[in-house]
C-alpha cells in the first residue's frame, strides 16, 4: 500500500525580545506575530502563503500556512482536497492506491481499475483460478453474484440492468411487464390490449377458453369473449327478430324501450313494416306500432 505524510504545524508565535527579529522576505518585525520556519529563515505568514506555500496538485491554489498539508511523492495537496478521483471520497484517514498516471483512488476504486482485480472482493484473481470474465471485467466464479438474490450466476444465463447483474428468475421479477390478467412476468412474446400486456395463454375467451389472439372478440364489463360466446352467453337478444344483438356487421344500431331492445332495422311497425327509429310509435303488447295502424287496431 502507497504511504502519505501529513504536514506538521509549521507556525510559531514568537516572543517580545529586545532584538531585531523580522520577517526573511518583507523584513517586518515578527516579535508578538506568528511566522513559519522555511529553510532556516523566518517568514511571515503573509509571505509564507504568497512565495513559500507549495501549490495543491487538485484545485491549484496555495496551500497556507494555516493549512493542513498532505503530501506524497514530491506532491501536494489540501487536506480537503485529497481524494479519490473515481468517487471523490475522502483519502486523508484511509488508505489509496497511487497510480502510474498520477491519480490517486481509494482502495475499492483502484482495484476496480485493475483487469487483474475481482469486481465483487477486489482481490486479485490469480491465473488458472475459476472465475468469470464479462465486458473486459473479471470476478471470481463465487463473486459473480446476482445484484437482486445474492446467489453465483455460475452456468445460468443472466442479465445486466446498468452495471448491475440480475440472474434470469430475479430480472423477470423486477423488471419485466405483469400480465394484466395473472399478474405473473411476461418473459417472452405476450400481446397488448387496451395498453395492458397479457401472456398469449392468458388472453383467452371467458367462457370456452378458446385463444383469442388474432381472432375476433368483444369485451364486456370485466370479461373478454369470442364472438360466438358473447353471442350466446352475453349479448342481449333482439324484441324482434330473437337474434342477438352483437353490434357486430350491419345493423349495429340498437333502439332500446322500456326494458326491451332491437336492432334498428328490426324496430319497425307490427303491421306496415315501417321503420319506427326516431319516429312516434305506440307499443301494444310487445309490438310496435305506427300511430296510423294503431289507430286501426
Amino acid at each position: 500500500m502507497s504511504f502519505r505524510h501529513t504536514g506538521t504545524p509549521r507556525s510559531y508565535l514568537s516572543s517580545t525580545m529586545t532584538e531585531r527579529f523580522d520577517c526573511f522576505y518583507c523584513r517586518d518585525n515578527l516579535h508578538g506575530k506568528k511566522y513559519v520556519q522555511k529553510d532556516e529563515k523566518h517568514v511571515c505568514t503573509k509571505c509564507f502563503d504568497k512565495i513559500c506555500a507549495n501549490t495543491c496538485v487538485e484545485c491549484r491554489r496555495p496551500i497556507g500556512a494555516d493549512a493542513k498539508e498532505l503530501t506524497h511523492k514530491n506532491r501536494y495537496w489540501h487536506e480537503d482536497c485529497f481524494r479519490c478521483a473515481k468517487c471523490y471520497a475522502p483519502l486523508a484517514s484511509e488508505p489509496f492506491n497511487a497510480r502510474d498516471d498520477g491519480k490517486i483512488m481509494c482502495g475499492k476504486c483502484g482495484s476496480r481499475e485493475d483487469g487483474n482485480r475481482c469486481q465483487g472482493c477486489y482481490k486479485v484473481v490469480l491465473p488458472g483460478s475459476q472465475n468469470v470474465e464479462y465486458k473486459k471485467k473479471v470476478w471470481h466464479e463465487d463473486c459473480f453474484k446476482c445484484f437482486e438474490c445474492k446467489l453465483p450466476i455460475r452456468a445460468q444465463s443472466f442479465l445486466n440492468k446498468g452495471d448491475d447483474i440480475y440472474c434470469a428468475p430475479c430480472h423477470d421479477k423486477k423488471f419485466s411487464k405483469k400480465c394484466f390478467h395473472c399478474k405473473q412476468p411476461i418473459t417472452t412474446g405476450g400481446i397488448s390490449y387496451q395498453d395492458q400486456p397479457w401472456h398469449s395463454e392468458c388472453f383467452v375467451c371467458r367462457t370456452c377458453r378458446k385463444p383469442l389472439a388474432g381472432a375476433r372478440f368483444t369485451a364486456h364489463e370485466d370479461g373478454i369473449f369470442c364472438v360466438d360466446c358473447y353471442k350466446t352467453d352475453v349479448a342481449k337478444k333482439c324484441h324482434g327478430c330473437k337474434n342477438p344483438i352483437t353490434g357486430f356487421g350491419h345493423g349495429t344500431n340498437v333502439v332500446n324501450y322500456e326494458g326491451f331492445s332491437w336492432h334498428e332495422y328490426c324496430f319497425n311497425c307490427k303491421k306496415c313494416c315501417l321503420s319506427m327509429a326516431n319516429k312516434r310509435f305506440v307499443l301494444n303488447g310487445e309490438h310496435i306500432y305506427c300511430p296510423d295502424c294503431a289507430k286501426k287496431l
